[in-house]
């Protein structure tokens, strides 16, 4: 056992947590900074948000039955590119997008939403930069930035990096679930096209990117590489709650990481298949240039990217051109790409024809 008449007493200096790498004052400042971006997102329900140790929520009373749902995600290795080409604003959203658009396809309203930052230390600037795209992202979405965490940790994170988690709450009427049951044969599949590659597979698009020595300033289909690769991922929230009000929705999925062949079958029941015809709907050049790049077989592409579709909607064929139509007319570009059918034998449950 240490002695404590043994240990070092005689600094001639006392320190202060921010000799320790923890600037309190920066930490307060950020605060300042984000309050008026959480305010923008503010709906009916909040009564308390930001400042407290705890945020209120009051369930919206027009629910007879409400059954709250909840999602958690990051934004994956998409950071090091934010890190490594100083591109901050965006990846707010998509921690927003992540969570906000798993809880939509059970068809649940996005109520709250919750973020945590870590990082070993705190630029205001950056970091205000990020929860600006989250407050965009609940904006978006409909969802209130009640709460969240900033993390100063010394030596847990290299200078200039950090890490984000977010936290989606929504609700759902109990009788109104999107479980995936009722899907049967005959059942069509809607395509909902996709920002870019979302948060998923940028462990491999980083690897690409150095094998071709691609450069983010490079010119791409019109815009940057960087700009296209860093594009915020597609909130689908507000127009599929809207098309719910009209069309009865069987099942969806939100193609993140797994990609079309591991996402979709997680709300399909055993007896049926999902068959995506290839040809139905126009491959991104994002896709297009990361197989080329990077020698990537198509059966790889599809279960690692969404290849240019974001959300699968599952409708009863009478209802496929209504659905197509509000999609379109609400701006999200969607095709009809495959149809439900029988399941074979022993066979995998979504395929690429």
């Amino acid at each position: 056992m240490t002695n404590p008449s043994n240990l070092n007493l005689n600094a001639t200096q006392g320190l202060s947590y921010k000799d320790a790498g923890v600037d309190i004052d920066a930490g307060d400042a950020l605060i300042e900074r984000i309050k008026p971006l959480a305010k923008k997102t503010m709906r009916e329900g909040v009564l308390a948000g930001i400042g407290g140790f705890g945020a209120l929520f009051e369930i919206p009373k027009r629910y007879q039955e409400p059954v709250l749902v909840s999602g958690t995600d990051g934004v994956g290795t998409k950071l090091k590119l934010a890190f490594e080409w100083q591109s901050h604003d965006t990846v707010g959203q998509d921690l927003v997008a992540m969570s906000v658009n798993d809880i939509l396809v059970q068809g649940a309203e996005s109520l709250f939403f919750l973020d945590y930052f870590a990082c070993g230390k705190l630029s205001v600037d950056v970091a205000t930069r990020v929860v600006g795209g989250i407050a965009t992202g609940c904006e978006i979405a409909g969802c209130a930035l009640i709460g969240g965490e900033t993390a100063e940790m010394p030596g847990m994170y290299p200078d200039g990096e950090y890490d984000l988690a977010g936290f989606a709450v929504g609700v759902v009427e109990k009788s109104k679930i999107i479980t995936g049951k009722q899907i049967q044969p005959g059942d069509k599949i809607i395509g909902v096209a996709s920002s870019g590659a979302h948060s998923n597979g940028y462990s491999l698009i980083r690897k690409i990117i150095e094998r071709t020595n691609a450069k983010p300033g490079d010119a791409f289909d019109g815009k940057t590489l960087g700009e296209v690769i860093m594009q915020p991922t597609q909130i689908y929230v507000k127009p599929v709650l809207e098309l719910l009000k009209s069309v009865s929705i069987k099942g969806m999925a939100h193609i993140t990481g797994g990609g079309l062949v591991e996402n979709i079958p997680r709300v399909l029941p055993e007896n049926v298949q999902a068959v995506l015809y290839r040809d139905a709907w126009q491959m991104p050049a994002l896709f297009k240039w990361l197989q080329q790049g990077g020698g990537v077989a198509d059966e790889e592409m599809h279960r690692v990217f969404n290849c240019g579709i974001g959300l699968a909607v599952v409708v009863s064929a009478d209802h496929l051109d209504q659905a197509l139509s509000f999609l379109n007319q609400a701006g999200l570009t969607s095709w009809s790409i495959g149809d439900i059918v029988e399941r074979p034998t022993d066979a995998h449950q979504t395929i690429v024809i």
